[in-house]
């Protein structure tokens, strides 16, 4: 009799454990929209390297330095580079015509943000604000909805994050950081970009006159290392985008 009760207990167990299963089950098949994988669940995190082996990425900042990115453009032209500038709203704003001579070049346009403020600092509403107005102003110019983000100054907390998602974005951050816009050696800014390199990599950098003298000795260096240097959403997505 005992071990009746014995199995009768057994299987209330497993079908107790089986009826949880099911309500798990459940709530994700509820939770997720219809046609969602667990791999198609937007993540918030944010991005500091791409999937590809094959390539690496200039990110390009730009809220200053006019006077070198006509000269920048010029040597990514001659050895067919295309990257991404991610663009402050407030630049792109008074400098449309240089903002199109990028988008011209066919380099991808990310945005950083409309005045360069410090995200942690802002509450949602202003994360917002600060992201859709860059937004609006490339939207206006170019014609294109951007869908990178990059912090001002790697700088962000949850509300940017969930924000950016919410707007459609990818924030993006770096692998590697040349410093360009404090340190002002060629040689440095050189090495920070390249040592060591490998696909997948984003490379941080800024018009500055330094780094426009490391400019083509860094894509050189990237070449001989059997690397391309594509725009950040090609590194990120990885060989599928060649």
């Amino acid at each position: 009799m005992s071990g009746i009760k014995a199995r009768v207990k057994f299987f209330r167990i497993v079908l107790g454990n089986i009826v949880i299963l099911a309500t798990v089950a459940t709530l994700l098949l509820v939770t997720l929209p219809v046609g969602t994988s667990r791999a198609d669940v937007p993540n918030k995190s944010p991005l500091y390297a791409g999937k590809s082996a094959l390539k690496v990425s200039l990110m390009v900042n730009v809220y200053w330095g006019n006077e070198y990115i006509a000269p920048m453009l010029e040597i990514m032209k001659r050895y067919n580079v295309k990257t991404t500038f991610f663009v402050g709203g407030s630049w792109a704003a008074a400098n449309a015509s240089t903002l199109r001579a990028i988008a011209d070049d066919g380099h991808e346009i990310g945005n950083h943000g409309y005045y360069h403020k410090d995200h942690t600092k802002l509450d949602a509403e202003y994360n917002r604000k600060e992201i859709a107005s860059a937004h609006d102003v490339v939207k206006d110019v170019l014609d294109i909805d951007m869908d990178l983000f990059a912090p001002p100054s790697g700088a962000f907390c949850d509300d940017t994050l969930s924000v950016a998602e919410e707007l459609g974005y990818r924030t993006i951050m770096w692998t590697r950081d040349t410093v360009d816009w404090r340190d002002h050696d060629p040689d440095v800014i050189y090495k920070r970009a390249v040592k060591n390199i490998k696909g997948g990599d984003l490379i941080l950098m800024h018009p500055t006159e330094s780094t426009l003298k490391a400019l083509e000795r860094i894509i050189i260096t990237v070449y001989s290392h059997n690397l391309r240097i594509a725009p950040v959403s090609s590194v990120l997505d990885g060989e599928s985008n060649l």
